[in-house]
């Protein structure tokens, strides 16, 4: 039995408490496992949240957040996800690609996990199925190998002139060898020569650069690749400075004045890791929330640019694109 002046003492001492530690104590948490910074992610995290909102949970009103930001950095990855699984989230959103997913999925065998990566999952071992992944693991995944041929075929639509094209690779990314073979069959089809350079720093990036201007490549083709998405702002200054007309994997490149991309919505894929989050915190299971794939892609151009490179814009290309920057 408590007695009164101890119970008084009680809620006396629970009163003190911060607000906002209190209210933090009562919230599910989700843990946000991410490999980029927080001022690259405004969109995608809007999106995570707009997703969030969708099931009806708002942060700081009925959950809360922990955010891990590996800046680029994905050998960090593994520590932060140990640390999430240290302080009990109740799901793990790994939103770092392939790294941050396997990291979290070796950090924990129990903790819900809703991933975001560009390669097949069930041969990275994060689920045992699209359908009925099984286990603590779904999420979102967006095969990016089968597009590097569908990006090749729109520079050639664009720049048909163009015969030899310089492909630019992260030999050390994990969709790199698929997406290569992709692209190299493609090519072949068309009967376009294929430069490939590899980079996977920016001393490498720039070298690849200078290997692109002496071996005279007429247009360019970035990989799917989280570290060349880091480096998006560095590859659409070094195209413009070098004159070649370049196709990327997001529209946040052709945003910042590069000429075209084609692939996911970006916005979308991370709406839908929310959707996922907040359903999971509703109680549904990972194991029975099947791994979905996107549906929504956007091929967008960048006319600004194109202008600045001397090029005529096919009426049809024009036709083809979910939006044109002016």
């Amino acid at each position: 039995m408590i007695r009164r002046r101890d119970f008084i003492t009680l809620l006396g001492g629970a009163a003190a408490w911060p607000l906002a530690a209190r209210a933090q104590r009562a919230l599910p948490v989700v843990g946000y496992l991410s490999g980029q910074s927080p001022a690259e992610s405004a969109n995608s995290l809007a999106a995570f949240r707009q997703g969030l909102n969708d099931t009806g949970y708002v942060e700081h009103r009925n959950v809360g957040i922990e955010y891990r930001w590996a800046q680029n950095q994905n050998d960090r990855l593994p520590a932060f996800a140990a640390d999430l699984v240290r302080l009990q989230v109740s799901v793990i959103a790994a939103i770092g690609g392939v790294v941050g997913a396997l990291a979290a999925k070796a950090a924990t065998a129990t903790i819900p996990i809703v991933f975001l990566a560009g390669s097949d999952p069930v041969k990275l071992g994060l689920v045992s199925s699209f359908n009925r992944p099984g286990g603590n693991v779904t999420g979102v995944s967006f095969l990016v190998a089968e597009l590097g041929s569908k990006r090749l075929d729109l520079l050639h639509q664009l720049v048909p002139a163009a015969t030899t094209i310089g492909f630019l690779v992260n030999p050390t990314g994990p969709t790199s060898q698929p997406e290569m073979t992709d692209v190299q069959t493609a090519a072949r089809v068309l009967g376009l020569h294929l430069h490939v350079e590899n980079a996977s720093d920016e001393r490498a990036v720039d070298a690849a650069f200078a290997r692109f201007v002496q071996q005279r490549v007429n247009a360019l083709l970035v990989l799917s690749d989280a570290f060349f998405n880091d480096q998006r702002d560095r590859l659409v200054a070094l195209a413009a400075r070098h004159a070649l007309p370049a196709i990327y994997p997001n529209r946040s490149a052709v945003e910042g004045g590069g000429l075209m991309s084609y692939g996911p919505s970006l916005t979308d894929v991370y709406r839908q890791c929310g959707v996922y989050t907040g359903r999971i915190l509703k109680g549904e299971k990972p194991a029975d929330l099947p791994v979905v794939q996107p549906t929504k892609f956007e091929f967008v151009i960048n006319l600004k640019t194109a202008k600045a490179l001397g090029l005529d814009v096919p009426v049809k290309l024009l036709a083809l694109a979910d939006e044109v920057i002016e």
